[in-house]
């Protein structure tokens, strides 16, 4: 539009579009500001609507008192109701001045009560703000915290600070440019003036509804010593929750009442009851002990509800029966009765009848218990003639059941010369007497039951060539046996080897290993 080859007709035309844009740009800034002067007219009415509700309600709070016959506690209550209303008009009335002052510093209003000048923004911040931070939003945050603090006392609730700095609202501690403001610039600064009465419209709103909350808490006061039925609550009250199929289900329906504008006290066996929503709520861990021939220990309840009337304090008494079943648990064992010395006896302990509260407790005396994470899963290693297991669950004691202990069976010798059976009643051939293999071999029912336990070796054995009744030589070998083929070479038709076990060890399920006591073990056979 500026360039040096546009005539004066298109200067002209230019001119005109930016003028045209201009305007455009004041028309919207216009319909904007017109909004914000809807919104704060709809939030006056709302503001004027809800102090009207609000003192309907201290009207009957008033009345209802005075029905009631002026009850010194129900007094009090409108003495704090009447506290609550003259501190909220006191913050309304100063907001509703602070508005009027900053429709005047931006020029008034015209002749038809239209504020004439909505864009103005630097009245609102001398005002709000002030040259040296001392302007009246200052004042008014203490205004507003203050009566929160108030509002606080009065209903015993826990509300916010309604005036806050940029880092502590919750909205604008999300901006880096808006939490580093106080409430003063975060409120009123570069606001004109239809927003600046809309932030102060809606505090209004804020003190109104505020107050409304606390004149209903205050109102559910009224009367507390009354006992007024509101609650109505559909009971039924079975004989049993466990039914067997076949037998008939037995209980009482009926109607329960309550009261909200009461607040019971209420105690069981000689202790306080815990509280929720008027009701006493019980939990205790049932003690056993004493049971009859059923299983079954009998217990009574006693106890009381007190609570306030007209006449003072009433309190109904209480009593009620119970019955404490003696858990059942059933052992189940991998290796089985009776358990063996010094071995891992696995056993499991569980309680069909306890169900999801089965956490026990096992200890022994007489041997060692290896938890294994599970719920009434250990291991039970005997180092005693008997053991006496003790099973607990909660604390409580449920049984001690005792076993006999069996030392572990000695095991077998199985010796072979090349691949033939000692006991072979035909003998070896010479030819194949080259090596000797000797076993120890566990009893069949302890390695099926115990198999970590079931582990035997011997330690090593001599082996004697003899001819008539002359040892003619001797060798040694290891654990298992070994090779004899110096035996061999000297060996005749007739001869017979004598074999003598040094000795035999276990390992047990630890790793450990120890002397088995099997005497001088002694085995021949004869070679052809």
């Amino acid at each position: 539009m500026a360039g040096t080859k546009e005539t004066p007709r298109q200067k002209m035309i230019g001119m005109m579009y930016l003028v045209l844009t201009a305007l455009l740009a004041l028309q919207v800034t216009s319909a904007i500001l017109e909004k914000f002067v809807l919104i704060n007219n709809s939030l006056e009415q709302s503001v004027g609507a809800v102090s009207k509700v609000n003192q309907s309600t201290f009207d009957n709070i008033r009345a209802t008192v005075e029905k009631s016959g002026n009850r010194a506690t129900d007094l009090a209550i409108v003495k704090q109701a009447d506290e609550v209303r003259k501190l909220t008009t006191e913050v309304s009335g100063e907001i509703d001045k602070l508005k009027d002052q900053i429709v005047t510093a931006s020029g008034g209003r015209d002749e038809a009560g239209n504020i004439k000048n909505l864009s103005e923004e630097e009245s609102v911040a001398q005002l709000m703000i002030g040259t040296n931070r001392n302007g009246q939003a200052f004042k008014l945050k203490d205004q507003l915290n203050g009566y929160i603090e108030n509002l606080n006392r009065l209903s015993g609730n826990k509300y916010a600070p309604m005036a806050l700095d940029g880092k502590d609202d919750p909205i604008a501690s999300l901006s880096p440019d808006q939490k580093r403001k106080d409430f003063a610039e975060l409120n009123f600064a570069q606001t004109p003036v239809p927003a600046a009465l809309a932030v102060l419209s809606q505090k209004q709103s804020d003190v109104r509804r505020l107050e409304g909350e606390v004149l209903d808490v205050l109102a559910s006061k009224v009367g507390a010593q009354d006992v007024k039925f509101d609650k109505i609550i559909a009971m039924l009250s079975m004989d049993s929750k466990v039914v067997v199929a076949g037998t008939k289900f037995k209980g009482q329906m009926f109607l329960a009442a309550s009261s909200s504008g009461i607040q019971p006290r209420m105690s069981l066996n000689g202790g306080a009851v815990r509280m929720q929503d008027g009701q006493g709520i019980i939990e205790f861990t049932a003690q056993g002990g004493a049971y009859d021939k059923n299983g079954l220990a009998r217990r009574t309840l006693t106890g009381s509800i007190a609570y306030q009337t007209a006449a003072g304090l009433k309190t109904v008494p209480l009593t009620a029966e119970y019955f404490v079943a003696k858990p059942s648990y059933q052992i189940e064992t991998g290796t089985l009765p009776p358990l063996y010395l010094g071995c891992a006896n696995k056993l499991s302990i569980q309680s069909p009848q306890l169900g999801a509260l089965w956490n026990p407790n096992i200890t022994a005396n007489g041997a060692a218990v290896i938890q294994s994470g599970e719920k009434g899963k250990v291991t039970v290693v005997p180092s005693a003639a008997t053991v006496a297991l003790n099973v607990s669950n909660g604390g409580s004691l449920l049984g001690t059941e005792t076993f006999k202990v069996s030392k572990v069976p000695r095991p077998t010798l199985q010796i072979s010369v090349g691949g033939t059976l000692t006991n072979d009643p035909r003998g070896v051939p010479v030819s194949s007497a080259r090596s000797v293999k000797i076993q120890a071999v566990p009893d069949p029912s302890f390695a099926i039951f115990s198999p970590e336990d079931a582990r035997f070796r011997t330690t090593g054995a001599t082996i004697s060539l003899v001819r008539g009744t002359r040892r003619v030589t001797s060798v040694t070998v290891g654990p298992g046996g070994g090779s004899i083929a110096t035996l061999a070479a000297e060996a005749q038709p007739g001869d017979r080897l004598v074999i003598q076990v040094d000795g035999v060890q276990r390992q047990n399920f630890r790793g450990e290993i120890s002397d088995v006591p099997m005497g001088s073990p002694l085995s021949q056979v004869s070679l052809y």
